[in-house]
């Protein structure tokens, strides 16, 4: 009898764990991909289209491409799931599981911060990337805040990296703008003391204000003003906001979550939820480790290897470390790393590398693995406009 696995989201979480058990199983596995969206794009792609790099067309790849033994992708959205029953009832039918692995990754509230929609724009979702690309060309003067509206958010060395790159735009341009940073961090990476002094020296060599330790509570679009939690307000010409995220309604209706900021709990060495055979991983989790792409695919790797032990009666495998590697864009085509590691000690610790040329190329290998390990493809060209 074939092993019926069902996995929520189809990204790094989703994407990873189906391509080990495929690897493991091949057709005796039958493993339901689902996701809302038709194509995966990766966070710093986003980026890149924003600023210019690339076109938007050029950083979909279609899930229809996925072509693995025992896999098979659903394009469709949660109605709801049982996770006692593994049951999950989408818009494309019912479907039943012996594993079920949740990872549909964190929700943006933008609504949650008044103003936002009206008066700012954000640009963690890809609509939201994409259009910004456009809002970025007709920006001609005045100050430009990029902030964080909430407490945790994806891909905490991205908000830094934005105004760098907002920074070489704007001197490319000859625009006259003064950035500000917003976040509610001590620092642009609390792990790395080393890796946040580098930000906060390039970020003085830029002209960019970095405000630690709040966050963006609201937005007068009529006075063009930011509030700040700790009652600051700062104007704004520009916004650029990263919106409140939450954890999906469907997983708080599902009981695995008592409300919308409650990350799911699970067993940190294994990712297992407390309903045994049900897993959660990546951003919609509680962890403990960032919500960024690379600790999902960590994660799902784990989860993963724990379905293969429970099905072959193996012992589990070795717990997850919570370790993982940020590229940091710096500006001026730099590109550092900052090596992390979340559940290996007493307290999250990091060790930075700085910008080389090699750094470079490797950031672009990490995307083009990938796409070869998922999708079994290099990226296409594509020239930026």
């Amino acid at each position: 009898m074939r092993t019926r696995v069902v996995v929520l989201g189809a990204g790094f979480g989703g994407l990873e764990l189906a391509t080990v058990l495929s690897e493991a199983l091949g057709e005796s596995l039958d493993l339901v991909l689902l996701d809302r969206d038709d194509a995966f794009v990766f966070g710093f792609s986003k980026l890149d289209v924003m600023f210019g790099r690339q076109l938007p067309a050029a950083v979909r790849h279609p899930y229809r491409d996925i072509g693995k033994a025992g896999v098979r992708f659903v394009h469709t959205s949660v109605r709801s799931f049982d996770p006692a029953a593994k049951r999950v009832v989408t818009d494309a039918g019912t479907f039943d599981a012996d594993f079920l692995v949740v990872a549909l990754g964190a929700d943006l509230d933008a609504a949650a911060t008044p103003g936002l929609v009206d008066g700012g724009h954000e640009f963690y979702s890809n609509a939201g990337a994409f259009a910004a690309r456009d809002v970025l060309a007709r920006f001609e003067r005045g100050p430009a805040i990029v902030g964080v509206c909430g407490g945790a958010f994806k891909c905490p060395p991205a908000p830094s990296e934005t105004a760098f790159l907002l920074h070489d735009l704007l001197t490319a341009r000859t625009v006259r703008s003064e950035i500000t940073v917003v976040m509610p961090f001590p620092a642009p990476v609390p792990p790395s003391p080393d890796t946040s002094s580098a930000v906060l020296a390039a970020f003085a060599e830029c002209g960019i204000t970095f405000v630690r330790d709040t966050r963006v509570k609201s937005l007068d679009p009529g006075r063009k003003v930011a509030m700040l939690s700790d009652g600051r307000e700062l104007p704004y010409a520009l916004f650029l906001g990263i919106p409140v995220h939450r954890v999906p309604q469907v997983v708080v209706d599902s009981g695995l979550a008592e409300h919308v900021h409650d990350w799911v709990k699970v067993d940190p060495a294994t990712l297992e939820t407390r309903f045994p055979g049900v897993y959660a991983v990546g951003d919609v989790n509680g962890v403990g480790t960032p919500k960024a792409g690379v600790f999902a695919e960590g994660a799902a790797h784990v989860a993963a290897l724990a379905i293969l032990a429970r099905i072959r009666g193996e012992a589990p495998p070795e717990r997850y470390k919570g370790q993982g590697s940020c590229y940091v864009e710096l500006g001026r085509g730099e590109v550092g790393r900052v090596d992390v590691d979340f559940l290996g000690g007493p307290r999250p610790t990091g060790r930075y590398q700085s910008p080389t040329a090699a750094l470079v190329a490797e950031k672009r290998r990490f995307g083009s693995s990938r796409l070869e390990r998922w999708f079994g493809k290099q990226p296409e060209a594509a020239t930026a406009r």
